[in-house]
């Protein structure tokens, strides 16, 4: 047994020697021709390698300082540079045939370069075309991918940069890239997975089928899922204020031409606005949109916005130009429950007075949404309905008017039974117009105006005071400015001015006194025509 053992060590000895031994018998360098040969003929681009290694033991060829060609349409720099490129081989026929199996590739450090032209084709698009002649460059048009096939096909720790060709436009990048491909083939369909981080924030992974490859576009089956991506470091424009964290999870479709993705994006302390605070609510949204890839355009045919119970639909195009996403959309929020969207006005730039907050009842709005998105002009309807301005006194705030003598109701809080307006929200700032708010305690107040990006107040507003406003009631009529109180073509002009925060009611004197002498001319009251200025005495001589 003794004598079995010692031939048993001596023959494992024996084959070590001889496997330490090979790489100094076997030139791996005089593979390279053929290795070079065998990825340009898969890719369609010629492909360099640098210094073979061969480890007996790993049954792997390794090649460093690897270069892949663009598309000369795209760029004169490489398409793919990679510090090591890991080849597996079927020792046997490599040591008794010189024949070549490659069993796996793994791609250590790669750096990729995707870019776009203004006609929204890819560089990659015309990978797995034919293999370009000695000393050409490849052609963009390509042809029919190869049979090249291996069991394996490994990137690790990779970095993709997305970017377009002529543009001054940071590009996105993404780190840390890891895809492990089995069985692939060009010419059929092929597992893969994908994880990676974008921008520095945010965890990406991919998980399906893709294959075969064709210069028009590859397919692609997958479930795809974002974690922890930092909205504000995804490349958007930082005029636009986005900001907040997100979580998706979706499926991806695509037929290398145009892509379907559905799923669920959850976001916490969402931000809109270079204004706004991060929102006090997560949101979350059903999505389902198509991307044209050669367009560079979608269509985003559901976008349920949920803010607790309140949903809107978010609906419509948008389509790359240049360096901008220009959006053409449609926001339909119908009676949405005002506690459920009040934490989310600061992340929209909303501000309300200081120390109030809105509380009950239903906002309803019907919304587009066009122009690039750091220069979105919004527009539309929006309306209010039996809601509470909760810590904010309207009535002492007209009250403190001196045209608005007498004693105003006062309380903590302004109820508020129906507000409605046309909208129209844009960088240089927001237009309110057919402005109608109804305040049972007060009355009904008209008018329009404008809140400068600063959040400055210009609005001319009338105030038709109803008989609940107690003393305010008859100033309405002082001087023949209204007639009976909340008769038609009655009123009081004032302004409002100030900030959103620290709004300031005065009295429009000019508008007061324009609706005098309109009415002393048309001999509608009792007014001195000679001297219609005396109807505002009453109005101006009571301070508050």
């Amino acid at each position: 047994m003794s004598k079995l053992l010692r031939n048993i060590a001596i023959a494992i000895a024996v084959i070590l020697v001889i496997l330490f031994a090979l790489p100094f018998f076997i030139n791996v360098n005089s593979f390279k021709p053929q290795i070079e040969s065998e990825l340009s003929t898969a890719l369609g681009r010629k492909s360099e390698v640098g210094n073979l290694s061969l480890s007996i033991l790993g049954g792997s060829v390794s090649a460093e300082n690897i270069s892949i060609a663009d598309d000369p349409a795209f760029s004169k720099s490489p398409f793919l540079t990679a510090k090591l490129l890991k080849i597996g081989v079927e020792l046997l026929p490599l040591i008794f045939s010189k024949e070549l199996h490659v069993t796996g590739i793994t791609l250590e450090e790669p750096s990729i370069n995707v870019l776009s032209n203004p006609k929204g084709t890819w560089n990659f698009q015309s990978l797995g075309g034919t293999a370009p002649k000695s000393g050409s460059s490849s052609s963009s048009s390509g042809g029919g991918a190869t049979a090249f096939s291996v069991a394996e096909l490994k990137v690790s720790n990779g970095k993709l940069v997305i970017g377009k060709t002529n543009s001054s436009a940071k590009p996105l990048t993404i780190e840390k890239v890891d895809i492990v491909v089995k069985n692939f083939s060009a010419t059929s369909q092929f597992p893969f997975t994908l994880s990676a981080l974008l921008a520095g924030s945010g965890k990406l992974s991919l998980d399906g089928k893709a294959g075969p490859l064709a210069p028009a576009g590859t397919p692609v089956d997958a479930t795809l899922k974002l974690s922890g991506l930092n909205l504000a470091a995804i490349g958007a424009d930082p005029s636009a204020g986005l900001a907040g964290t997100g979580d998706l999870d979706g499926n991806l479709a695509s037929d290398g031409k145009t892509a379907k993705i559905n799923g669920t994006l959850t976001l916490e302390k969402l931000k809109l606005s270079p204004k706004g605070t991060p929102a006090g609510k997560p949101v979350t949204v059903k999505f389902a949109t198509t991307y044209e890839t050669v367009k560079e355009a979608g269509n985003l045919s559901q976008g349920d916005i949920a803010i607790g119970k309140a949903v809107a639909h978010l609906t419509g195009r948008y389509q790359t130009e240049g360096a901008a996403t220009v959006l053409n959309m449609k926001l339909d929020a119908p009676g949405l429950p005002v506690d459920e969207i009040e934490p989310m006005l600061p992340a929209m730039g909303v501000t309300l007075p200081s120390g109030s907050g809105l509380k009950g009842g239903t906002l309803s709005a019907n919304l587009g949404i066009t122009g690039p998105t750091d220069k979105l002009v919004i527009t539309g309807p929006v309306k209010l309905e039996n809601t509470s301005l909760a810590g904010f006194d309207l009535g002492g705030k007209l009250g403190a008017l001196s045209m608005l003598s007498g004693k105003a109701p006062s309380s903590k809080d302004t109820t508020i039974q129906n507000a409605s307006l046309d909208a129209r929200m844009a960088p240089e700032g927001s237009k309110l117009d057919n402005i109608n708010v109804n305040v049972p305690s007060i009355g009904t107040m008209t008018g329009s105006g404008t809140i400068s990006p600063e959040n400055a107040l210009n609005f001319h507003m009338v105030a038709n005071l109803s008989g609940a406003a107690g003393g305010m009631s008859e100033v309405a009529s002082l001087g023949g400015l209204g007639g009976k109180s909340g008769s038609k073509g009655g009123g009081i002009p004032f302004m409002i001015e100030g900030t959103t925060s620290d709004p300031k009611f005065v009295p429009d004197v000019k508008g007061m006194a324009g609706s005098a002498v309109q009415q002393a001319i048309s001999g509608k009251t009792g007014i001195d025509t000679k001297n219609p200025a005396s109807a505002l005495g009453g109005l101006l001589k009571k301070k508050p």
